[in-house]
């Protein structure tokens, strides 16, 4: 980025020129835009470049721009972007949004705290798993009323998938250094045995609706914290290529950078609430490709900035390299199960599995969720189900375990593990998974928290009160349970967690 800056933006350094109180102006650089920090607010202007993924070359194209910018984050944050400023006067003495003819236009934005900023929260440690639900929460909220692409339309089609992400690694190639070769020949020949594999899943998620108008460009540095929420800005308005995705790859992204800010357990965590919430569990066998393609547009950029003497891309790049290689290579997968009466602290327990995975690489399935899901109920609704009646019906029951089995199944197969947060009361129901397990080369263990029936009844009372969770278990539902759980034997009670 040049130093010397065009008779206009050094203009606008000036706080005369603002008709708001201004004290003094901040400027911040990116490769495409000019961003003006003026008291209360911002001032985006787009640089007049073209490059291979965007031109603002003209007025009326920057014009445009600004026009969609403006339309597509304020899907989601249309209390900070506020409005298009036409720009009039003379460059050194223009007038925003005065009459006449406009000689620029500029995106007027309601400044923030940058210190909410997701990646600074992250830097500092204070980023919870409470903030990440919030965001998953707020991201498939988003998905759910995205545009959906023209079934005839170009987007999300497996050629328009591969090609940019083997665009990534013939980039790279030609600026890191020469010992990577080999390992971006590596990746490369996985993303193509990958993208094999998957054609079939990305024509079938084309044909449902899954590639929308999304954000991308969702990573911890466009996402804020206002007011207590996550909250998504700054997306991508100037290539409809890079935005019109399968959400699969959104979620990547985000998953990919709590990785690469050190955060396994909260990408895990990020995975667990978005999926659960959403029910797009077939998400999880594009994940990791996903993830691998949006790590090597990081090593790709990072190298681009290397090649223009910007101190420490170089090293960068290399750090995303590896980065790639480590999504691209998962641990051999575990399938956990859980054992106990309602109240003794499963999903707790299961909680802290997501949580303190070191490897980013186990996915939950929920009982309590994915039955009320059978019926067509959100987590949070009440079915008003009798004992052994409605959601808690014999049927329903098995209903509910042969989805767990089929959903495991599927997951295990995508290479990740997986626990499965339920009662399994019945040594058949164990005996069923653990031989999903072995048919899945997985190893297998069981997670059993015990709890007091005191214990227990109290904290059935309290979860009843706070109407805060997916189960309905009532204090008759324990008194049925203890009357005929078949404890782990000697075999099961080997494979017991500590």
């Amino acid at each position: 980025m040049s130093l010397a800056l065009p008779p206009l933006i050094a203009a606008l350094l000036q706080a005369r020129h603002y008709p708001h109180p201004v004290q003094t102006v901040e400027l911040v650089q990116t490769h495409i835009s000019w961003v003006l920090l003026a008291g209360d607010y911002a001032y985006k202007v787009k640089k007049p470049v073209t490059l291979a993924f965007l031109d603002f070359a003209t007025l009326e194209q920057r014009r445009a721009c600004c026009l969609d910018e403006l339309r597509l984050n304020q899907r989601f944050a249309p209390d900070i972007y506020l409005e298009m400023v036409a720009i009039g006067g003379t460059p050194a003495a223009p007038v925003l949004g005065g009459g006449g003819v406009a000689i620029e236009y500029a995106v007027k934005m309601r400044r923030f705290d940058e210190s909410g900023r997701l990646d600074h929260v992250c830097a500092r440690g204070a980023l919870t798993a409470a903030h990440i639900s919030d965001l998953a929460q707020t991201l498939v909220t988003f998905h759910a009323s995205a545009a959906v692409a023209p079934q005839d339309s170009r987007f999300g089609t497996p050629a328009r998938v591969l090609a940019p992400a083997l665009d990534n690694l013939t980039i790279a190639a030609g600026l890191l250094p020469a010992a990577s070769q080999t390992r971006l020949d590596t990746l490369r020949r996985w993303t193509q045995e990958q993208h094999a594999r998957l054609t079939p899943l990305l024509l079938a998620r084309k044909a449902q609706g899954r590639v929308r108008e999304c954000h991308g460009d969702l990573h911890l540095g466009n996402l804020v914290l206002l007011d207590g929420h996550v909250r998504l800005f700054d997306c991508i308005e100037f290539n409809e290529d890079l935005r019109w995705i399968d959400v699969a790859s959104e979620l990547a992204f985000t998953t990919m950078d709590l990785i690469q800010h050190r955060q396994p357990g909260l990408a895990n965590w990020l995975l667990d609430q978005t999926l659960s919430a959403s029910g797009d569990y077939e998400v999880a066998q594009l994940l990791r490709f996903y993830a691998v393609y949006r790590a090597l547009v990081r090593a790709k950029v990072a190298a681009i900035r290397g090649g223009q003497a910007d101190p420490g891309a170089g090293a960068e790049a290399l750090t995303y390299l590896a980065l790639a290689e480590h999504l691209a290579a998962p641990p051999a997968p575990r399938l956990v199960i859980t054992h106990g009466l309602s109240g003794c602290g499963k999903t707790r327990a299961s909680s802290r599995l997501l949580l303190d995975d070191p490897q980013a690489s186990t996915l939950r399935l929920r009982s309590d969720v994915e039955r009320k899901r059978l019926h067509g109920l959100s987590a949070l609704q009440s079915s008003a189900s009798a004992l052994d009646a409605g959601l808690y019906a014999p049927d329903a029951h098995v209903r509910t375990y042969e989805r767990l089995h089929e959903l495991a199944q599927m997951l295990l197969r995508a290479g990740w593990s997986v626990v499965v947060d339920a009662a399994f009361l019945r040594r058949a129901e164990r005996a069923r998974f653990a031989a999903l397990a072995q048919d899945c080369g997985a190893a297998f263990a069981i997670c059993a928290p015990q709890a007091t029936v005191e214990q227990l009844r109290e904290r059935i009372v309290a979860r009843q009160a706070a109407g805060r969770d997916a189960s309905e278990a009532t204090l008759a539902v324990l008194d049925k349970q203890l009357s005929w759980i078949e404890p782990l034997d000697a075999q099961e009670l080997a494979l017991r967690l500590a």
